[in-house]
């Protein structure tokens, strides 16, 4: 089986289940800065699973464009990615546990599906605990369906609750495990999730009925929903017998072609980890580039993702003896491989291509100065302090990522601390884009992040009456305190178009006008004038809202009932942050 034919006979097996397949949303989740990147499947379904109708109903099914830099430090193992695309189902208020149980194991073990011996199926289900109770109904599911007790294993929260950050929707969950005969249990309390790969995770049903507040305790949702979550890479690689993601199709061509450049005949266990990390992190950082909101290698946030991956990449195939100019073509497999499927790949080649050129020849300009100075500061004091590390990353361009491996390899051990007080003029670089979260977020759906939500719209249609159609949304973060909305524009505001903006917002507000939303197929709701920016993330019927006739557009929510609930509008910062996009800080009093 191939991954075409994976992705094929998944969306087919819930289409037939009475499943809309939905588009791949972004993998820059809109105005939700829980989390830099689209991390799961859920992300872009937040507002639904909080009880926000969908406009293709109750059940959908997609395959999710993900990435994920929580375990960046691990990818060179046999396991780790940081870009993969997930399968998943979802259910708003529809079916439940028994449903989704049983078509769990009907897709993986039915020959007419993927076809795994049942008897090698292993689950493990929530043991229960304070926040919620034993999950027997899961069980009882499982056994339904011919599951044994001796394989039906209860587990803590740690290991069968799914959260995404640190508030919003979650539940308890039931995860699936294939046993792998070549690799032998580890002892007698060998169990799924244990770390020898003897038990390989191939798919995760979440039960979402709780939502997690800020103060850390849970309540119940309006509704319980379905979230479920395949990897599409992982699952290949069982259903093909190989032994790790990187013997698929993904990969094979990526590590044969570096293997090519290296010039070497024979490769090391190390060679193969540096290999790894190499092809994971040029795909990774072409699919994040590929993206219609064309975030190339910067100092900030996503932006500072994008870097910190292709510098490793490039440091890494310095140590195998590869020259510069590898990134360019390892791209263009990446892109050949994904154009098909994901038209913002082709159609942002060139953007791609420059980047990754222009990124290589700055770093390897820098790369060994930096080096240099790491050498002298060890030499000269026997140490590398936080100091030290924010010194090396503001004038010398070397990631502290970087820094902390080569620390790393003289037994020294940064002082995080030290680094962060004196990065605090670049808080969002160290704060957000090496732990990748923020406060606040749609995830949370408060009603501040709600009135916040619906002025970003009304910004933007001030914006283009002031400014001209010029204006196109570029991207939005949403936090308690401000929004946050970068445009394309080609300069930046005067105080007298600051002006002219906040009073057309706010006379809007003191208008009190009605919010309104429908769902519409697509090309009517363009031929109607709403405005959609980043057409890939939409399906067929999509849900348009509208604000009298100030403001129409394309959007999952949520939004305020009436404008009057907003509050006085106020910009408060403005800056270029890139070549014609502009950036909007504003707040509601």
């Amino acid at each position: 089986m191939r991954a075409q034919e994976l992705r094929e006979i998944y969306l087919k097996f819930f289409k037939e289940r009475g499943h809309s397949v939905i588009a791949s949303a972004s993998l820059f989740p809109e105005d939700d800065p829980t989390v830099l990147f689209t991390s799961a499947g859920m992300h872009p379904l937040v507002p639904y699973l909080l009880g926000q109708p969908h406009p293709e109903g109750k059940r959908v099914t997609n395959v999710q464009k993900c990435l994920r830099t929580t375990d960046i430090d691990e990818v060179g193992d046999t396991v780790h990615l940081t870009f993969f695309e997930m399968l998943g189902n979802w259910s708003f208020g529809d079916y439940w546990k028994k449903e989704a149980i049983t078509w769990s194991y009907e897709f993986l073990t039915s020959k007419n599906w993927l076809g795994f011996d049942p008897d090698k199926l292993s689950v493990t289900v929530f043991a229960g605990d304070k926040d919620s109770p034993r999950d027997d109904e899961a069980a009882d599911s499982w056994r339904s369906v011919g599951i044994p007790d001796e394989r039906i294993y209860f587990l803590s929260k740690e290991d069968n609750w799914w959260i995404a950050g640190n508030a919003g929707p979650c539940g308890p969950c039931t995860e699936m495990f294939i046993e792998v005969d070549e690799i032998p249990k580890c002892g007698p309390d060998c169990r799924p999730g244990c770390n020898c790969g003897h038990f390989v995770e191939v798919w995760n049903d979440v039960f979402m009925s709780y939502r997690k507040l800020e103060d850390g305790s849970y309540e119940p949702l309006k509704m319980n929903s379905i979230d479920t979550g395949m990897g599409v890479e992982r699952t290949l690689a069982m259903v093909q017998g190989v032994p790790t993601v990187f013997d698929t199709e993904f990969f094979i061509p990526l590590i044969e072609h570096v293997k090519e450049l290296s010039g070497k005949e024979e490769f090391t266990g190390e060679d193969n980890r540096l290999i790894r990390i190499i092809v994971d992190h040029v795909r990774s950082a072409v699919m994040i580039m590929a993206d219609d909101r064309k975030i190339g290698p910067s100092n900030v946030e996503q932006g500072y993702i994008v870097r910190r991956l292709l510098r490793k990449a490039i440091h890494d195939a310095d140590l195998l003896g590869i020259g510069q100019g590898f990134m360019n073509s390892l791209a263009d497999i990446v892109i050949d491989m994904f154009k098909d499927l994901y038209s913002e790949v082709k159609r942002n080649r060139d953007f791609i291509m420059k980047c990754l050129t222009a990124e290589e020849a700055k770093f390897r300009k820098t790369l060994s100065k930096a080096l240099r100075k790491f050498d002298k500061i060890y030499q000269d004091t026997g140490t590398i302090t936080g100091g030290d590390a924010f010194l090396l990353f503001t004038s010398f361009g070397l990631p502290l990522e970087m820094t902390r491996d080569l620390a790393k390899e003289k037994g020294i051990k940064i002082d995080m601390d030290e680094f962060t007080k004196q990065f605090e003029e670049h808080r969002e670089i160290s704060r957000t884009a090496t732990q990748g979260r923020f406060k606040g977020g749609l995830a949370e759906h408060s009603e501040q992040i709600v009135k916040l939500h619906t002025a970003t719209h009304l910004l933007q249609a001030a914006l283009r009456k002031v400014l001209g159609n010029e204006v196109t949304q570029n991207g939005s973060n949403i936090t308690e305190e401000r929004l946050r909305f970068d445009f394309t524009f080609s300069r930046k505001l005067t105080p007298e178009e600051i002006e002219k903006v906040e009073k057309l917002v706010n006379d809007v507000i003191k208008q009190d006008i009605k919010v309104n939303r429908q769902f519409l197929p697509y090309d009517e709701a363009i031929k109607k004038g709403a405005l959609a920016f980043f057409k890939e993330n939409y399906g067929e019927t999509v849900s348009v809202y509208s604000v009298g006739d100030f403001s129409m557009e394309l959007c999952g929510g949520p939004h305020v009932e009436r404008t009057g609930l907003l509050g006085k509008f106020k910009i408060r910062k403005q800056k270029k942050i890139g070549a014609g996009i502009v950036r909007i800080k504003a707040t509601l009093e």
